[in-house]
C-alpha cells in the first residue's frame, strides 16, 4: 500500500468521513486538520487488505500540535476515514508503531 495515493486524494479533497470517525474525533479532541496532517506527513504501520471498505491501513503521524496520532483509513476513489485516536502504551510499544502482544 502506498501512502502517496492517500495524499493525492487528500490534496484533491476526496475524503469521506465515517459517522464513527466523526463522533470519535470530536470525543477525543482531534480535529479534521489533525487527521489530514497525519496522512500527509505520516507513515503506514499496518495494512489491512481485506478491511470492510476495501484496502485500508493504520497511519502513524502527528497532529498539527505535534501529538502522536493514529488514523485508520481506507482507499478507493476516496480516502475513507474510519477512526483516529491517540495511541497509548497499554496497546503499543514505546515506538507507537508496534502492537503489544497480550
Amino acid at each position: 500500500m502506498n501512502l502517496e495515493a492517500f495524499k493525492n486524494l487528500c490534496r484533491q479533497g476526496k475524503i469521506k468521513w465515517s459517522g464513527h470517525a466523526a463522533a470519535r474525533i470530536l470525543q477525543r479532541g482531534i480535529g479534521r486538520e489533525d487527521v489530514i496532517n497525519c496522512i500527509m506527513n505520516g507513515e503506514i504501520i499496518e495494512e489491512y487488505s481485506d478491511f470492510w471498505i476495501g484496502p485500508a491501513c493504520l497511519v502513524l503521524g502527528y497532529t498539527v500540535n505535534n501529538k502522536i496520532i493514529h488514523v485508520v483509513a481506507g482507499i478507493d476513489d476516496y480516502v475513507h476515514i474510519v477512526t483516529a485516536y491517540f495511541p497509548d502504551l497499554e496497546k503499543f510499544e514505546s515506538d507507537m508503531k508496534t502492537r503489544r502482544r497480550n
